[in-house]
């Protein structure tokens, strides 16, 4: 559809990070052709939700507009599906335009890194034998999934 609107107020650099398996930050930046009262709203909806729904706690910049928005328990469906995020915008001057992106979350994901991870030496020729469990994620089933990279230094 096409975006009514003063060119340039879009929002611009929209981004979004999943972290700790089921908390998710977006940000953005006002549009650079936004009249200075322009308030924006994000809503984002999963293909398996019926309705959209709007940011519950929104990042504030210091003129008191809109700019990110905090989620709690988000859950990484089906890795081929998208979801769909809109942020729109309202002013008093004029119309705003709207920005919006598919994005899948599972490619957004920041991984929290192994856990319980162990390690044994030995004054032998056997070495050292590390040990971990895969991060926790709300969508990786298998642990065959993931590569491991160790670093190892002497001190």
């Amino acid at each position: 559809p096409v975006s009514a609107g003063v060119n340039g107020s879009a929002v611009e650099n929209f981004s979004c990070v999943v972290y700790n398996v089921s908390f998710m930050n977006c940000t953005w930046q006002a549009g650079r052709g936004a009249p200075e009262d322009t308030q924006y709203f994000l809503y984002w909806k999963q293909w398996s939700d019926v309705n959209e729904m709007e940011c519950e706690l929104y990042i504030k910049d210091e003129h008191g507009r809109n700019t990110g928005c905090r989620f709690q328990n988000v859950m990484i469906g089906d890795m081929k599906e998208s979801v769909y995020f809109l942020v729109n915008g309202s002013s008093n001057d004029s119309l705003i335009q709207f920005y919006d992106e598919y994005i899948k979350l599972h490619k957004i994901e920041i991984l929290t890194p192994p856990v319980n991870i162990t390690v044994n030496c030995t004054r032998g020729s056997a070495g050292c034998i590390i040990t971990w469990n895969p991060p926790v994620t709300s969508h990786v089933k298998k642990p065959d999934c993931f590569d491991y990279e160790i670093s190892i230094q002497n001190k």
